[in-house]
């Protein structure tokens, strides 16, 4: 035997919501598979409280199986169904799971009360749902009638081959009817409108009229029957054919005792329509969602972090450039005013060294000075060792706040600090010359002779010989200020000889140290620069390396999107063929339509 058609769109709804993950879309699917390959035909009977839903159940079978009455609330679903007797019981759940459902076997005509004062007890199990059984024509052909609590219609519909929607004539259909039609149109398509209580109502014409307009109004495809159960049941009860016609219960019956079995397939294939398009329509608008997710990324933080790093790095290029330029800036001006303070230091000293020597004698003086000068010319050169050292130090903390504010280790572990031992060279002693004592008599006769003479000359005039006591007398006082006077020139010449010597040793000095100086400038201002260079290296590394996780995990996320939307897409496509399929199946239906009712 060939499967019905519908039975291939049902099972590629289920496998597509095993492919969505949808374990409850799967189950209720199966659920239904099961009812529809069963020949029972499950007619479920809804409708709000007191609109004589119950009573519609009693008429149909022409039996008081439901409960009614102003304090009769259903609270649990009855099903009716053929029996060749009379049979009831009130189904409950076991106590374990693993033991299933329970019948209590109870008089048919108190089944639904008894189930429903159960449902409402605080002890004992749950009722699930009441059971009868009844040797009817109408139930004959595999019809079963479910009565549903209100609050539980949809849970029912779900399963339902058609509705009956129970509404009294005592007013027009409510906007909660109506909505709850559209919500039970959407599950099962196959639905009636039975109008209750006509025998209450004399204009009931008027408002079945107007209920079909607002039906019509909202696209709704449901027919509209109205009926009397009193009269229906009346009539049962005298045999009263015209009564039972009055009632109309004639054309509900026919429809569900001979249209809707003879369009079983056609029940069915407008069910299952019905269940694929929610179906699909559920998996559809989770899938839209999803999709716009995959438009709107929620990668904002990576990218802003991403962008904050290229940020980042352009400010360390630029931040490169300048502090470079500013260390050069700084150093150039250090070794100035270090050569500066080098130059005024030892200018001091020179200042010393002539005002020393313009009294001192460096022939008895000299290794005294030449201790004081060496001295001198070390601390200049250790004081301005330390402060070019302290400048550089500066100068590197400065930059480094630049480079690198977060980093200790940014600096150099150490800079040099010590002296050139040949900084402060060798003082050679100028030569001295002594005046010995043949100099001395050499120089005083030198003198004494003028001086001899000069008087000699004068004194002859006054008839004096030329060696006289007065000529002696002079020779010797020209002699001893010849020797005094030579005595003092030596002297300052061995002075000047002495500053000379000091200016030359200081002037070597300068220039020896002051090469050092530079040179340890340009030697600090490279290792302060390769360091700095190596620590802004790393720094670009780091925030290099940042970028790349960020801007992996930005196309990652790209990719992700991108993959799955191609997936969403496919799988629209995949649900659209797949409603297409389930729409198809909805062939317009053959059931009864709307009739006009006549007086």
């Amino acid at each position: 035997m060939l499967a019905p058609p519908w039975l291939d769109v049902l099972d590629d709804t289920a496998h597509v919501c095993a492919t969505q993950r949808r374990p409850d879309l799967v189950d209720r699917i199966r659920r239904r598979r099961a009812q529809l390959l069963d020949e029972q035909l499950r007619v479920v009977v809804i409708g709000e409280s007191g609109q004589g839903k119950s009573q519609l159940v009693n008429a149909l079978v022409n039996a008081p199986v439901c409960a009614v009455g102003e304090d009769a609330t259903t609270t649990v679903p009855a099903v009716v169904t053929h029996a060749e007797t009379p049979t009831a019981a009130v189904v409950t759940a076991g106590p374990r799971a693993i033991e299933g459902p329970a019948r209590q076997p109870v008089p048919v005509e108190s089944v639904t009360g008894q189930a429903n004062r159960e449902a409402v007890a605080v002890s004992g199990p749950p009722v699930v749902r009441a059971e009868v059984g009844l040797p009817r024509a109408l139930l004959s052909g595999g019809l079963a009638l479910v009565d549903t609590p209100a609050r539980a219609a949809m849970e029912t519909v779900d399963s339902a081959d058609a509705v009956l929607m129970a509404t009294d004539a005592t007013s027009e259909l409510s906007a909660s009817e109506i909505q709850l039609l559209e919500q039970v149109v959407r599950l099962c398509p196959t639905v009636l409108v039975v109008l209750t209580k006509i025998d209450l109502v004399p204009g009931w014409r008027a408002v079945a009229q107007r209920n079909r307009n607002r039906l019509d109004q909202r696209g709704l495809m449901a027919s509209l029957v109205p009926v009397s159960a009193a009269l229906r049941l009346a009539a049962a009860k005298t045999g009263d054919q015209a009564l039972n016609a009055e009632s109309g219960f004639g054309e509900l019956v026919k429809c569900l005792h001979q249209d809707l079995p003879g369009q079983a397939d056609l029940l069915a294939r407008r069910s299952v329509a019905a269940l694929s398009t929610t179906t699909v329509e559920a998996l559809q608008n989770s899938l839209t969602e999803e999709y716009a997710a995959t438009q709107q990324p929620d990668n904002g933080d990576a990218v802003a972090r991403w962008h904050a790093a290229g940020r980042r790095l352009e400010r360390l290029q630029r931040d490169a450039n300048r502090w470079q330029t500013l260390l050069s800036d700084e150093v150039s001006d250090l070794i100035s005013d270090v050569e500066f303070d080098l130059r005024d230091r030892t200018r001091k000293i020179l200042v010393e060294v002539d005002e020393y020597f313009e009294t001192a004698d460096p022939a008895k003086t000299w290794p005294e000075f030449e201790e004081w000068l060496r001295d001198n010319l070390t601390t200049v050169a250790e004081t301005n060792s330390e402060w070019l050292l302290d400048r550089f130090e500066w100068i590197a903390r400065k930059i480094a706040r630049q480079v690198a504010p977060h980093r200790e280790d940014a600096l150099p572990d150490s800079l040099p600090r010590e002296v050139p031992g040949d900084a402060v060279g060798d003082l050679r002693m100028p030569r001295v010359e002594r005046f010995s004592v043949g100099q001395k008599l050499f120089v005083g006769m030198r003198g004494s002779y003028s001086g001899l003479l000069m008087f000699g000359l004068a004194t002859t005039i006054a008839g004096l010989p030329l060696i006289n006591p007065i000529s002696l007398g002079a020779g010797a006082a020209f002699g001893a200020k010849s020797v005094f006077e030579e005595r003092g020139n030596r002297l300052k010449r061995r002075q000047h000889a002495a500053k000379t010597a000091a200016h030359r040793y200081v002037d070597d000095f300068f220039l020896r140290y002051g090469k050092h100086s530079k040179d340890t400038a340009r030697q600090i201002h490279r290792a302060l620069r390769d360091r700095l260079n190596g620590v802004a290296d790393e720094l670009r590394g780091e925030i290099t390396e940042t970028a790349k996780t960020f801007k992996q995990a930005i196309d990652d996320d790209t990719t992700r999107r991108t993959v799955r939307a191609n997936e969403i897409r496919r799988m629209m496509d995949e649900l659209n063929v797949l409603r297409r399929r389930a729409q198809a199946l909805a062939t317009p239906a053959q059931l009864p339509t709307q009739r006009g009712i006549t007086a």
